[in-house]
């Protein structure tokens, strides 16, 4: 199994940044594709950001140009920056390796808000 432990939420205003971080126990982190998901309060948990074992990325609507996914396999880490930073956008952010059944971090908390 692989652990992932999500880092960098926190309170920012309406048009603030942040910048989440992952990191993989794992020294096959390099050979996966990575994902961060999100979930709002009483809505479902939704993808906003993939990044394949190759580095192309994928985005929805909702976040493309605003966010950016990238990896650093050397570090077995994958982050996700967050610019433009909306009221909407706030949410419990999750880490997760699609290729790997049950692969996901504990969440860290995003709130933007003023």
């Amino acid at each position: 199994q692989v652990q992932l432990v999500e880092s960098g939420g926190g309170l920012v205003q309406p048009g603030g940044s942040l910048r989440l971080s992952c990191a993989a126990s794992r020294s096959i982190f390099s050979a996966y594709a990575m994902a961060w998901y999100r979930q709002a309060p009483g809505k479902q948990r939704e993808l906003v950001a993939a990044i394949t074992s190759g580095g192309m990325t994928n985005y929805p609507d909702s976040v493309k140009g605003r966010f950016t996914i990238s990896r650093d396999n050397a570090k077995n880490t994958v982050y996700l920056q967050m610019t433009s930073l909306r009221p909407e956008d706030t949410a419990v952010y999750y880490c997760n390796v699609p290729g790997i059944k049950g692969a996901w971090g504990q969440g860290t908390q995003v709130t933007v808000s003023s």
